[in-house]
């Protein structure tokens, strides 16, 4: 009885281990397009890369941020991109205050949050 014990015990803390590394990689931003529109606004292109693995454990959204971390704009993904890795999002109607010639890109998963990792990207 012991023995069928440990092996369950083993069976069980493999599987937990065997996740661990998704669950720890934060979602990286592979790419961002920002493009101005006539209105003086902007339009944020953001492709990421995540294991998404379901609704307990996906990229849920990405912001732009001022380079002092101000929040500019907030695009909030609707559902897990299982299948579909990379993906791009985009956001329209950013305010930029005058002056800014530089912001950054932050991705969140659920439920690790926000990577402290942001992308920066020169506005022209």
């Amino acid at each position: 009885m012991s023995r069928v014990l440990n092996m369950i015990r083993y069976v069980i803390i493999s599987l937990l281990l065997s996740t661990l590394p998704a669950l720890a990689e934060p979602p990286r931003i592979d790419h961002v397009a920002a493009r101005q529109a006539s209105d003086g606004t902007w339009r944020f292109s953001v492709t990421i890369s995540h294991p998404d693995t379901g609704w307990d454990h996906y990229a849920d959204a990405w912001r732009v941020l001022d380079m002092e971390g101000r929040e500019l704009g907030v695009r909030v993904l609707a559902h897990p991109h299982v299948e579909e890795q990379p993906f791009t999002r985009s956001l329209s109607n950013v305010r930029i205050p005058e002056g800014v010639k530089r912001v950054q890109v932050q991705a969140r998963d659920k439920p690790g949050g926000w990577n402290p990792d942001t992308q920066i990207v020169t506005l022209r």
